[in-house]
């Protein structure tokens, strides 16, 4: 070996014995703890001042601070300063949780903050955040970009301009333009927290959900939504929507993998069906997808469509399904040729195949069961009625009024055709009871059933079967009174004009005596059972909203 060789050596082995003189890995400085430097296929060290005091390293590069490792191609360290500059490959692991890369590193190591740039990416294992410029705080283990990113989590992707991962939480804050996808939902907003371990995404301001599948949006500004369990709650007032309906509640949840959910404080669903469509409201709603049934509790109301003459109904308690699915479990006896009522309407898709018939559904009212419209109101314990033949089916003592006429009995059908009564078929204990004029006289008709018939909305007859009795209060055409009239027969009609009697016809047996006015008690001419009920009448839709 040649003296010449034997020198370069021997100053290659002082150069690396003084650099590791000067930079010794153990010492803690004013500005932080160093940096210390593991591994490099090449170095250089340079001391400009007291303040610059550089070392170059270069070919598969490992450095350290604490528990984080840093590698690149080629880096340079101010020792001073304690900052490092890294190029080419640059990967940066804190603690084996999380993994950040990039072409370009500044880290200034007293505040242990990392300035990422060039294909930026950041992993903790679940999710992969890729920007163009990334902030990574060590200390807190923050992540940030500003200028545009994306999070690919399993099945999902989120994009937006602003971002803020938290590596101790596995949070992610998406601000400006947030855009989320998975195979069934699109979430659009401006502000978006989601959780890169427990895939929630949560909502702190105004957003946009839209199901793809079952093309249902969902508006929200307050909430949240397992993305895992396809579980959501939501808050301050969200909005659901899809194809048949809008709900609008205080607080509301679903599972979507159930098909469960539940709506609380001042929940309104609203039907779009305008033929055979219904609007209920109440303080708490729960549904279940999928059998399509619905329970009302809580000051319920529901409103059932008929043009003009909505049917206003509450109850304590309100409950809808479809009615095939009832006739499975139990027997719905046919009151009513389905060719007498209105032509069903059916909803069709695009393809233009029967996919849903809109009149299959019931609904059932128990307990302090009211009724409003303009043309008739009612009162009861219980009620059942189908969309598929228009009957309201009232129990346990129900009463109807029409106009100026109390209808009453253990058991009452109402039938609506044209969106109007059409028919009422009264039970057992049938009693009807018309108030004349302003007057504190009562015509009255009992029976064992009682049929009335109706003409655009006003009782035009009635027929009394069983037993029949009758009370009626003659007038002359000045409307004074003739005479009372108090009778008996097998069958007794009366037909009415502008919904009050104004012809009695008696049908085999009858027995019946005309008594003066002045000379008659009238209150032993009233028929046994006799009640006039004008205050347990529901005045008005507001009576209903007011009934509890």
């Amino acid at each position: 070996m040649s003296g010449k060789y034997f020198l370069l050596i021997l100053l290659f082995l002082f150069t690396k014995i003084c650099i590791a003189q000067r930079l010794p890995n153990d010492t803690t400085s004013p500005e932080g703890k160093r940096i210390d430097i593991l591994f490099a296929d090449r170095y250089n060290y340079q001391k400009l001042d007291s303040l610059n005091e550089f070392v170059s390293l270069a070919g598969k590069v490992k450095v350290q601070q604490d528990k984080v490792i840093f590698y690149a191609d080629s880096a340079v360290l101010n020792r001073q300063l304690n900052i490092l500059e890294a190029f080419g490959n640059v990967h940066i692991n804190d603690a084996d949780s999380i993994h950040t890369y990039a072409q370009y590193l500044r880290y200034l190591g007293k505040e242990k903050k990392a300035f990422l740039q060039k294909k930026v990416k950041l992993t903790d294992g679940n999710g992969i955040l890729t920007t163009e410029e990334l902030e990574y705080d060590a200390t807190v283990k923050i992540g940030t970009y500003l200028k545009g990113g994306k999070l690919v989590n399993k099945k999902s992707t989120l994009t937006s301009i602003e971002g803020y991962y938290y590596g101790d939480t596995k949070d992610v804050i998406f601000k400006r333009k947030v855009v989320m996808v998975d195979p069934d939902n699109k979430i659009t907003g401006d502000t978006l927290q989601y959780n890169t371990s427990t895939e929630i995404a949560t909502f702190t301001s105004p957003t946009l959900v839209y199901n793809i599948k079952d093309k249902r949006t969902i508006k929200t500004r307050d909430g949240f939504y397992d993305m895992k369990n396809k579980r959501a709650e939501l808050y301050k007032r969200s909005v659901i929507e899809d194809s048949s309906a809008v709900f609008t509640a205080d607080d509301m949840a679903f599972d979507d993998s159930t098909g469960l959910g539940e709506f609380r404080g001042n929940a309104v669903y609203k039907s779009k069906d305008t033929a055979q469509g219904f609007d209920m409201i109440a303080n708490n709603i729960r549904t279940n997808k999928k059998n399509n049934s619905m329970v009302a509790t809580q000051k319920p109301l529901l409103l059932i469509k008929q043009g003009v003459d909505t049917i206003y109904i509450t109850a304590d308690t309100l409950y809808s399904a479809k009615l095939s699915d009832l006739k499975k479990s139990r027997l719905v006896p046919t009151i009513r040729d389905s060719s007498a009522v209105d032509s069903i309407k059916r909803k069709i898709n695009t393809s233009n195949k029967e996919v849903e018939d809109s009149s299959d559904k019931f609904f059932e009212a128990y307990y302090n069961v009211k009724i409003f419209s303009d043309s008739l109101q009612a009162v009861g314990d219980s009620l059942f009625y189908s969309l598929k033949d228009s009957v309201f089916r009232l129990f346990k003592k129900p009463i109807v009024w029409a106009q100026e006429n109390q209808i009453s009995g253990d058991t009452i059908y109402l039938y609506i055709q044209n969106k109007k009564p059409e028919r009422l078929y009264v039970f057992e204990n049938s009693m009807a009871i018309n108030k004349v004029d302003s007057s504190v006289y009562f015509n009255q008709l009992r029976g064992t059933t009682i049929n009335a018939l109706f003409i655009d909305g006003k009782i035009n007859s009635m027929r009394a079967k069983g037993n029949a009795e009758n009370v009626y209060y003659a007038t002359d055409e000045d409307k004074s009174f003739i005479g009372v009239n108090k009778s008996t027969a097998d069958i007794i009609d009366v037909f009415f004009e502008d919904s009050k009697p104004q012809k009695v016809i008696f049908l085999r047996n009858l027995d019946g005596t005309t008594y003066p006015m002045r000379l008659t008690n009238h209150e032993e001419l009233k028929i046994r059972g006799f009640k006039w009920q004008e205050a347990l009448r529901p005045k008005s839709k507001f009576d209903l909203l007011m009934f509890k």
